[in-house]
């Protein structure tokens, strides 16, 4: 009998829009399924039905068993699917974890409840648990807050909270998303252990077509709510039968082989200069901590430059100072020729920095506003910062959610009926259109699937080539880095440690971390 089994699986909502159409797959005993297709395409929904996690008012048709138990069929087999059959990693770590509780509460709360630990027993496997999935201060960080650990950070965190009662079955919803490329690899490597140790069966969706073969043993293609393809990873990605997995795996990014960035042109005009600059972090009681260390980096108008490197390294910090968010503690920051370091004061002041810079952030969740439909969050944009005003704002908005791969249907929708990628695409349409000089996308495109990914890549490439605009992209896939940027810094630790070309970079890296991290990229085998 399979681990898992979803026989013919089916979901309406109550105004009659079916938005599964008849799933089935299976995933055995220490087997990996992956979970593939574009947002929107009902992985996440069939993801769901593993633990019971429809809409109330859904109305569901075929089965759904896991070691036997169905999650549909009554709330007390629901219970104990999800107190010791299967546990489930969310896509979106900050919406899934209170941010009022801190990370030992979270990751020890179903031993305590569900298992009767007692409250030391219970802070051992949890110091056990981040350790597995490489957190550097296991113990210190189980007294922080959410807001205290990076995007990365959190996403382990979820990990090891979904490890903790040891499941037979682990859901995961694009697990490794705001992960960078060493800690996914780690990961990864720990996943792939406790299936083969524990005989725990994995359902793992994701939209990196190079992780999926590289982890998968059997891959599941999904489009529209239902299943175009299925079969071994290997002959899934080498020799797709459907035209639609064929398209996906042509998008897919590639470190070596298919489009690459063009050389950078030798540019007098620089449109950002940063030089020395420093941010350290003092807390009272506690050690500082120097999360950006004398960077210096220049990006000619109209020119593209990556920031790579693991989660913590600073990038993050360094384009917070960029943009204003963050006061440098030393440095000096020029876009356009014009000294912008520390945060701008005054609505003015504001305004013209929000002119000259704009950046679309990690998270599309945190950075949308959940109470304003996606045409009206872009039309306010467009009537503080624009000459657009009512209908050609509209009309604007409409152009803009188009350009990203929405559909005129998305400008009414609110933050919590998009995808994660949905969500993204609205932030940045909404950064766009202010037309800014520099845009700064911050793992922008970490929650974008393949073939949406490359439309927005081609979007930002055919704005940079029309408008001059100057991109300074933060991501941890070098693949997408080596796609969209002519230059590439790698940070660590605070520091720039190596930079130059991006092809020189990726195929002679001089720095063994750089290596490191070539050598972390996923390859499907």
């Amino acid at each position: 009998m399979n681990l898992l089994e979803i026989d013919e699986l089916t979901l309406d909502l109550p105004n009659g829009v079916r938005l599964l159409h008849g799933i089935t797959l299976h995933v055995a005993a220490g087997e990996t399924v992956g979970l593939v297709g574009e947002s929107g395409s009902g992985k996440s929904l069939t993801a769901r039905s593993v633990l019971g996690l429809l809409p109330d008012r859904a109305v569901v048709g075929g089965s759904v068993t896991v070691n036997g138990r169905s999650p549909l069929a009554d709330a007390a087999g629901r219970q104990e699917i999800r107190r010791h059959e299967a546990a489930m990693v969310f896509q979106d770590p900050r919406a899934g974890i209170n941010p009022m509780r801190t990370i030992g509460d979270h990751v020890t709360e179903a031993l305590r409840l569900c298992e009767g630990w007692s409250a030391v027993k219970s802070r051992d496997r949890a110091v056990e648990l981040l350790t597995s999935v490489r957190l550097p201060s296991p113990g210190e960080q189980l007294e922080q807050h959410p807001h205290a650990l990076s995007g990365g950070m959190l996403q382990r965190v979820m990990i090891a909270g979904a490890l903790s009662a040891s499941p037979k079955l682990l859901v995961c919803d694009e697990p490794t998303t705001a992960l960078d490329v060493t800690t996914q690899a780690e990961i990864v490597q720990v996943l792939r252990e406790l299936c083969k140790q524990n005989g725990m069966g994995m359902l793992f969706i994701t939209h990196d077509l190079n992780l999926a073969g590289s982890l998968c043993d059997r891959l599941v293609v999904m489009k529209d709510g239902g299943v175009v393809e299925e079969g071994p990873a290997r002959v899934v990605l080498t020799a797709p039968a459907a035209e639609y997995t064929r398209r996906l795996v042509s998008a897919t990014p590639r470190l070596t082989g298919g489009v690459s960035a063009p050389a950078a042109h030798a540019v007098a005009e620089a449109q950002l200069e940063v030089s020395g600059v420093g941010k350290t972090y003092r807390r009272r009681g506690r050690t500082p901590v120097a999360a950006v260390t004398d960077a210096a980096l220049t990006i000619p108008r109209g020119g593209s430059l990556a920031i790579v490197g693991e989660s913590g390294s600073g990038k993050s910090t360094l384009a917070r100072m960029i943009v204003g968010l963050e006061e440098p503690d030393a440095g000096t920051i020029r876009i356009g020729g014009r000294s912008m370091a520390g945060v701008p004061h005054g609505r003015a002041e504001r305004l013209d920095r929000a002119k000259s810079v704009q950046m679309v952030f990690q998270d599309p969740y945190l950075s949308l506003d959940p109470r304003i439909p996606a045409g009206r969050a872009i039309e306010d944009v467009l009537k503080l910062h624009t000459a657009h005003t009512g209908a050609a704002a509209r009309e604007r908005a409409r152009e803009l959610l188009l350009a990203v791969g929405l559909s005129e249907e998305h400008l009414a929708a609110r933050p919590r009926t998009l995808s994660g990628g949905q969500r993204q695409r609205v932030a940045i349409a909404r950064a766009l259109a202010v037309e800014p000089e520099l845009l700064v996308m911050d793992e922008a495109t970490s929650a974008l699937d393949v073939s949406v990914q490359a439309q927005v890549l081609d979007l930002v490439a055919g704005i940079r080539r029309d408008q001059g605009l100057t991109l300074l992209f933060i991501s941890h896939d070098l693949a997408v880095v080596r796609r969209v940027c002519a230059e590439t810094i790698v940070m660590r630790r605070g520091r720039i440690v190596e930079a130059g070309p991006t092809e020189r970079l990726l195929s002679d890296p001089q720095h063994e971390y750089t290596r490191l991290l070539i050598d972390s990229v996923p390859v499907p085998v």
